[in-house]
């Protein structure tokens, strides 16, 4: 991205935090084989500080939409603080192909992280692994889709794709956990919106969302997501 690409990208600032729109398809970080990735175009958001802004935690490469970023040291612990004791809303969009079992619910199945020989690691329902709590609402269908939104009240790795397929309803374009291995469209998850409770007592809670991309448009369209939701 060019500077002015990622400045763009940016939904909220202060001298504490910044909320980006991550675009799908770039990892957040470095990583075998990652030769491309957000932290390559982090200079622009200095905003006249002298470090970079970093990671608060992180997005799938293939996920769009809201990344928290702390600003400095002292940011990033509470930000740190925050999300290990969940404090921070996170709100997701996905298209999912079906229905899950309900109209909206809560799914509590631990999550395990393995290896699979010719597949490389993935993560799957599995008593053995860590607690993982999603909320979930469905906001409309159509066309043998559906558009859900999901709240997670843990972070764990591919929590919402693997919780999704558990409920039989594959997120649309995941090729791990989804019904085709090799899907001709994008994986179907935004992250939608934050809120981040104040970082000092003077200060109200941060809050910010994000339109989806244009890659996840038609199928929402499709599933009744109306106009205003995606300008």
């Amino acid at each position: 991205m060019t500077p002015d690409e990622i400045l763009a990208r940016v939904l909220y600032r202060d001298q504490d935090v910044i909320v980006l729109d991550k675009p799908a398809g770039l990892a957040v970080h470095a990583g075998p084989g990652t030769t491309d990735h957000l932290e390559l175009y982090l200079d622009p958001l200095r905003f006249g500080w002298s470090q970079n802004p970093r990671l608060a935690h992180r997005l799938d490469r293939d996920t769009s939409g809201c990344l928290i970023l702390g600003r400095h040291d002292k940011a990033l612990k509470r930000l740190g603080r925050m999300f290990e004791t969940h404090r921070i809303e996170k709100v997701y969009w996905s298209v999912c192909v079906g229905l899950p079992p309900q109209p909206r619910g809560r799914i509590e199945a631990p999550l395990l992280k393995l290896s699979e020989p010719g597949r490389g690691w993935r993560v799957r329902v599995d008593p053995a692994g860590q607690r993982a709590v999603t909320d979930w609402v469905v906001l409309g269908q159509g066309g043998g889709l559906c558009w859900v939104e999901w709240r997670p009240r843990t972070g764990r790795t591919h929590q919402i794709r693997a919780h999704a397929a558990h409920l039989g309803c594959p997120l649309l374009g995941d090729a791990v956990h989804g019904l085709d291995p090799a899907p001709s469209v994008p994986l179907h998850l935004h992250s939608r919106a934050v809120t981040i409770p104040p970082l000092s007592p003077s200060r109200p809670p941060i809050e910010a969302h994000c339109v989806p991309p244009m890659a996840l448009r038609a199928a929402l369209e499709l599933c009744g997501a109306p106009g205003a939701a995606l300008p």
